[in-house]
Parts: structure tokens; C-alpha cells; sequence
């Protein structure tokens, strides 16, 4: 990982020989190579040839260029790097903004929109500046900054990523963590085969790289990363560990709020701030299912989320409830370790399939990305377009589509059609298998999840059974089902996922009038720009209400907008000496009433899709359904007239 006090774009010196450049270049991704050897030659012809990648999302990782044609490009690859080892690592003069944007188009495999491009000139950070630091911060009073203090709740990849940019600010704070350690998610879930499920070099902060060992690394080394993270942003001192908030109630009066903390003891305490970043995260509260008889199993249970390792599940039947993402990573597994492994399917997930997603990086891929001028960005750039904006269109709504039970839309039921073919490809000798695993619902209209078909495959296993009837309880032996089978089992593992409507719970929020967030959002959670409700001055949350994604980017890159705009608000309070804001309530509402169109035009608000985007009403709370782009504008900076700016307390009266 590159440390946070160096420059964006780094690399090493070449000073390797040629053959182990040439064993390099045939581990790199060769539309990536191509767009970094425009920067070491200075000669935009190498992305104007007829070599070129195409906008496939789920071809191979080189954009369908053809072998003869890579061998090309590594040739010429090799010359230019031998050219540029040998005049001392120097480089040519930076290519200009319109032939960075050609790159753009060239790595996406089409001319991307014309509005696109500050946004993606901004992610690409050419110059090494800084796309997530708001320069106004800069100009807050010294005096002002010192007494303004900020509680932090949680110390997950948000809170963390909150901890550092108010050091880098100057801003007092302290992160508040319920947990031993830093991590949050990463720490929390230690289930067998956990791991991100976005590319890593999307899943990283943008100050932050890092040389990952994996695509799609595992648990141990993210958490190892927040580790790190978190000793090198220097504020582990600002931690205080194994202390979970209760209780935040907001005093008018003096503009602060006051956090009630239970304490590692079992005692409670009470801190004070000036505001609070709720980082708390949407899925972090394991929800169970509600089906009768639990507590009548006479084996273990427990949710993936809280794995119990103690327990050999050597020779055991195992049941595992749910197909969800921690189920598809878990399953393949326990499956060669277990006797039997009986799955509950309520319906199944779409699967995107990624051959590299349990495969190393190669030794060769890492030498580019430590030594090849510009190869980490834009690798990192291909990677962003590919499993964000690109794909955002295949499941958008079209106007004039009536029929949404399986598809949302002609590019929706083109994605339909390519992935269905890829499960009957995978499960062609088992036919029994294929329409209980095609799901019945668009693609994208619940979560979709990557393999490279490891899932697939385990549940052609002989000891891997699918059962589709639903659960009607829980015996003293296993689970029965309505068909009235009784499936009797030694182990029953929950993979049911989280209570993701339950956005900033189980902590009660009581703002400026007595109000309880919890109770005035009543199951329903929403927050403009997902960061500030009404009625609640100076809270800010991150992954708050719509700031989910289904198929296009990262979580952090929203953490990071959000973040960047929570710092605007402060330098917009103490700039020009308020105390607290308040968002308008007027604001608020149209901004809610925009989301609510937006998704139902999208496959996860299609009606007869049911899944964990969506409340009990039937409404998605969860998720953003515009581009990255339109985030990013929207949290570029606050506008002071979305909320009521409250000045300071005036002070008490001396009594004569």
C-alpha cells in the first residue's frame, strides 16, 4: 500500500532486464497497457490503431483483442519500456486533456458522454491532486476549527475513511467503536471464503492503493488494509474501542449533542460534540429469519454473520438457509468438508460471471502496476467503467416495456439472455438443476453476484442438495418443509442477511424537537443525499438511505462524495459562524420524490420483485438509481439554501 503521504501516481524505477519484462507482459491487461504506453512513448497513435477493445462486459479481460494482436502490443510494449529503462525513467511531456479523453474512450470501448468529463478527469486524478478534498476547508478559522468537535460512530471502512479527512482538516473528533478493532464489516464477518465482491482496485480509497494479492481479495486482507489504513492515517488514537452509542440526543440550546455510551464494563458514560458522522453502515445487524421453532434445534446454529468456529462440521449434515452473497462464498467451502450440505432456496440469485474472481494477481500484472508509468490508473479506470456506468442502461426501464416479470427493458432482456446462457452452459449435465437456479425476476431486480461459476458447480456435487419448497418450521432434528418433508440435519447455518432498512439502528437519534429518528422514519429510512434528515441538525450519515448499489461501482466512492460534502458543510457552519444546519423539510421531500421515480424505473423497483432494497411497503430505501456522475455532482459541495443555518447560542445573561 502506498503510504498516505505520498504523491497519488507513484512508481518504481525500471531497472529490470529485459526478459523479466517481457515474463511481465504477458501476465498484463492488454487495453490498460495500451492507454499507460501513450504516456511512455508520448504517441497517441498506439489507442488510434485498428487494434481496439470492445464494450463486451462480460468478455475476457482484454476487450475481445485477439492473441495475434496482443502479441503485437507486447512488442511493442517491451520496446518502449527498454526505451524508457534505458534514458533513465523519464517521461515525455503529459499528454493533454483531449487525448486522456481518447483514452477514456478507448479503454470503454465507446465515445463516452461528452458531460462525463470533468467527472471522470476528476477520478482519474492525472496530476496526483486530490478528486475528494474540498478546498474550502482550507480557509475555516483556526480558532473555529478548534472548538468545533465531531463524533465519529463507527470505525469500518466510513468511519475510518470520516477519522482521516477530519485530520487532514484540522477538525477535533473522536471515532466511537463497538468492536475490538478497526474494520467494521471486515472485522465482523470471518465466515469461510469471505471476500469483497467489487474489483479491489475499485474497493480501495482513492489516496490509499494498494498492490492486492487477489481481483477480489478475501476477509483477512481487507482487514489487514483497514489495519493498515488506520495506522497510517494516524488516528488510532482517536479510537476508542469496545464502546457501543446508545443513545444521541441533540440539546438546542447550546447546539451540541450528547452521546449516551455503554462502556466495555457494562457501564454508560455520556460525550458531547458539536456533530455526528453516523458510519455505522447498512448491513452490520444480522437478521434472522422469522420462521417458528428456532430455539427448539437441538444442534448448532448460528448466522454466517457471527460465524462460530468451533465447530467441525467434518461428517455433519449441514442445512444453510438463504442463497444470498455470504451463502454462494460459504457453501463451496463447507461442501468438500461436511457430510451433506442441504440449501433452503427462497429464489435464486442472478450470478456475473468474472473468471478471474478467485484467481491471484500473477507476479507479471504486479511488476506493471509497481513500475509502468500510468498501467495502476488506468487498470483501475477499466475496472471502474466496467462494473459501473457501463452497465448501468442494461437495467434501466424502457418507457414503452409493459412485461417486467422477467425483464425491465431490451438491453435488461439482452443481460437476461446472456447470463441465462451462461448457467445452462455451466449446468449442462445436470438439467434438474437449471430452472431451479434461472431466477424468475429481471436481472439486477436483487442483488447480482459474482463467480466465476465455483457456485454452480458445487451445487452439482452429490452431496449438495437444492431444496425449493419453502420452510414452514424448525424441529428438535432439522427444518420441515411444506411439501412435509422433514429434513433432519446436525448444523443450521443462517445465511438471511442483515436488517438493511434499519439504517443507523439500534442507536436512538432524538433531534432538535424530542422526535426518535427510528420512529419518525417508522420502517421507511430516508436522509437528502442519503447524509442529512430534518429535524436533526448537524447528524450526517454515511451509507445512509439510497446510497446502496446494485451494479455500478464501489461503496466507497460514495463514502468518499459523502464524506467530501460532510467536510463542505462544516466549512460552510464555520466559515461563516453558524452553529448547526437543519436540512429543509421542502428540500428534503422533492429530493425523496426524485429518488422514488428514479427507482422504479430501474430493475430493483420493478413490482413484483421482492428483496432487501425494499421495505415492508415495497419501496427500495436502499439504493442510488442515477450514474456515479450525478453523485458525484450532487456532493460536490452543500448549497446553502438547502438548509436552515442556525447561529450560535446566544449567551447566558449576567445576572446584575
Amino acid at each position: 500500500m502506498v503510504r498516505l503521504a505520498d504523491k497519488f501516481d507513484t512508481w518504481r524505477p525500471i531497472e529490470a532486464d529485459d526478459a523479466t519484462i517481457e515474463r511481465a507482459l504477458e501476465d498484463a491487461n492488454i487495453p490498460a497497457l495500451m492507454a499507460a504506453l501513450v504516456h511512455v512513448t508520448g504517441d497517441p497513435s498506439i489507442i488510434r490503431s485498428e487494434i481496439r477493445p470492445s464494450s463486451e462486459f462480460f468478455g475476457d479481460a482484454h476487450g475481445g483483442i485477439s492473441e495475434a494482436d496482443q502479441a503485437k502490443v507486447r512488442a511493442r510494449a517491451l520496446e518502449a519500456l527498454r526505451a524508457y529503462r534505458d534514458r533513465g525513467c523519464t517521461l515525455p511531456a503529459d499528454p493533454d486533456n483531449a487525448v486522456v479523453r481518447e483514452i477514456m474512450d478507448f479503454l470503454a470501448g465507446q465515445p463516452l458522454p461528452a458531460d462525463y468529463e470533468d467527472f471522470l478527469m476528476s477520478e482519474l486524478s492525472m496530476g496526483g491532486e486530490d478528486p475528494y478534498w474540498p478546498a474550502e476547508v482550507e480557509q475555516i478559522p483556526a480558532d473555529r476549527k478548534r472548538d468545533f468537535h465531531v463524533i465519529v460512530i463507527g470505525a469500518g471502512m466510513s468511519g475510518l475513511l470520516a477519522g482521516y479527512r477530519l485530520k487532514q482538516a484540522g477538525i477535533p473528533f473522536t471515532i466511537l467503536e463497538k468492536n475490538a478493532d478497526v474494520g467494521g464489516t471486515w472485522y465482523e464477518n470471518t465466515y469461510p471464503g469471505c471476500r469483497v465482491d467489487s474489483p479491489n482496485h475499485t474497493y480501495s480509497y482513492s489516496f490509499a492503493p494498494n498492490d492486492w494479492p487477489q481481483h477480489y481479495s478475501p476477509q483477512p486482507v481487507l482487514l489487514d488494509y483497514f489495519r493498515r489504513c488506520a495506522e497510517e492515517m494516524e488516528i488510532r488514537d482517536a479510537i476508542r474501542f469496545e464502546v457501543e452509542a446508545e443513545r444521541a440526543d441533540y440539546d438546542a440550546a447550546s447546539a451540541t449533542w450528547n452521546v449516551t455510551l455503554r462502556t466495555r464494563g457494562g457501564g454508560t458514560e455520556t460525550v458531547s460534540g458539536n456533530a455526528i458522522i453516523c458510519a455505522v453502515g447498512q448491513l452490520n445487524r444480522p437478521r434472522w429469519p422469522d420462521i417458528p421453532g428456532q430455539e427448539r434445534f437441538q444442534g448448532p446454529s448460528w448466522h454466517s454473520a457471527r460465524w462460530e468456529h468451533e465447530h467441525d462440521l467434518s461428517g455433519k449434515r449441514v442445512a444453510v438457509i438463504g442463497t444470498g452473497a455470504s451463502a454462494f462464498q460459504f457453501v463451496p467451502r463447507i461442501a468438500p468438508e461436511a457430510e451433506e450440505v442441504v440449501i433452503f432456496q427462497k429464489s435464486p440469485p442472478w450470478v456475473s460471471p468474472r473468471e478471474e474472481y478467485y484467481q491471484d494477481i500473477p507476479e507479471g500484472k504486479h511488476w506493471l502496476l509497481n513500475h509502468v508509468p500510468y498501467y495502476a490508473k488506468w487498470f483501475r479506470f477499466l475496472m471502474f467503467w466496467r462494473t459501473a456506468e457501463g452497465l448501468l442502461e442494461h437495467v434501466r426501464k424502457d418507457p414503452d416495456w409493459n412485461d417486467t416479470q422477467l425483464a425491465v427493458g431490451r438491453n435488461n432482456a439482452e443481460l437476461r439472455a446472456l447470463l441465462e446462457t451462461y448457467i445452462r452452459e455451466v449446468l449442462a449435465d445436470r438439467p434438474d438443476l437449471i430452472e431451479t437456479q434461472i431466477p424468475k425476476y429481471p436481472p439486477a431486480g436483487k442483488r447480482m453476484l459474482v463467480d466465476d461459476g465455483t457456485w454452480l458447480m458445487t451445487l452439482k456435487r452429490d452431496d449438495v442438495t437444492i431444496v425449493t419448497d419453502a420452510i414452514t418450521e424448525i424441529t428438535e432434528t432439522g427444518l420441515k418443509t411444506a411439501d412435509g418433508v422433514d429434513h433432519d440435519v446436525d448444523v443450521i447455518i443462517y445465511g438471511t442477511g442483515f436488517h438493511a432498512n434499519r439504517i443507523a439502528w439500534p442507536i436512538e437519534f432524538y433531534g432538535s424537537d424530542g422526535r426518535e429518528l427510528q420512529q419518525q422514519w417508522s420502517g421507511d429510512p430516508k436522509a437528502y443525499l442519503g447524509v442529512t434528515v430534518p429535524g436533526f441538525p448537524n447528524l450526517f450519515l454515511m451509507y445512509g438511505p439510497n446510497t446502496n448499489i446494485v451494479v455500478n461501482g464501489s461503496i466507497i466512492f460514495f463514502s468518499e462524495c459523502e464524506m467530501r460534502y460532510i467536510l463542505g458543510c462544516f466549512a460552510l457552519l464555520l466559515q461563516h459562524g453558524y452553529a448547526a444546519m437543519d436540512c429543509r423539510q421542502e428540500v428534503h421531500d422533492a429530493y425523496v420524490e426524485s429518488i422514488d421515480e428514479g427507482n422504479a424505473n430501474m430493475a430493483w423497483g420493478a413490482p413484483g420483485v421482492s428483496s432487501w432494497y425494499k421495505n415492508a411497503e415495497g419501496r427500495v430505501t436502499q439504493n442510488w438509481p442515477f450514474t456515479l456522475k450525478e453523485f458525484w455532482e450532487r456532493t460536490r459541495r452543500p448549497d446553502p439554501g438547502d438548509y436552515h443555518l442556525l447561529p450560535p447560542p446566544a449567551p447566558a445573561r449576567k445576572r446584575a
